[in-house]
């Protein structure tokens, strides 16, 4: 199946201040762009022509980068534009939440944890809240990786490419994920993942 780009679920304003609509219209409009287009034509030819973006991703890790880099990302992006929304952070959902107390001891814990993986992403990357074997686990990866390819469904991810910070908060990693956090992410699509995937 060919990749499209879809429309922000929200506007570019709707995230300000914790996220830019400077930076929204770079990210999507340009990076993501690019890597539906530069997939599209990565995948003409190949044996991942009609198959489903979770099919690609995983099938063509370690066998054709340059279509699981774009594929990956694409991947990533799409979930990424739904992991956030005006007035995140807040209260999670009751049973990803006692879920969460179970894996990690506590909400602030897992936090605190999950922060410290995307700022210990050396260069670019991800950080991610994973269910894998009915756990949760923290994990970060490089590039456009994802728990996908490792047999774990996401659930949750944070961008900590440049790109996705930069231009709001300089070299200032952690202050960006500090503001994801608390700030911008959806905990109501997060417990609809989690309800999918256990």
């Amino acid at each position: 199946m060919s990749f499209t780009l879809p429309d922000l679920p929200y506007s570019y304003d709707a995230l300000a201040p914790y996220m830019s609509r400077e930076t929204l219209e770079y990210h999507h409009d340009k990076h993501h762009l690019a890597y539906v287009n530069n997939g599209n034509n990565l995948l003409k030819g190949t044996e991942f022509e009609g198959k489903s973006l979770e099919e690609i991703v995983k099938g063509s890790f370690g066998k054709n980068a340059p279509l699981f880099n774009n594929a990956g990302q694409h991947y990533n992006h799409l979930h990424f534009w739904h992991w956030m929304k005006p007035n995140g952070g807040g209260a999670i959902p009751g049973e990803l939440e006692k879920k969460i107390v179970e894996d990690f001891g506590s909400v602030e814990k897992f936090k605190e944890d999950f922060i410290a993986a995307g700022v210990g992403q050396f260069g670019s990357g991800w950080a991610w809240l994973a269910v894998k074997d009915g756990k949760l686990s923290i994990a970060k990866t490089p590039n456009g990786e994802s728990p996908l390819v490792s047999g774990a469904t996401p659930i949750l991810g944070v961008d900590v490419w440049e790109h996705s910070y930069y231009i709001d908060y300089r070299n200032r990693r952690p202050d960006y994920l500090k503001a994801f956090v608390d700030h911008l992410v959806n905990w109501e699509y997060v417990a609809e993942l989690y309800g999918k995937a256990i």
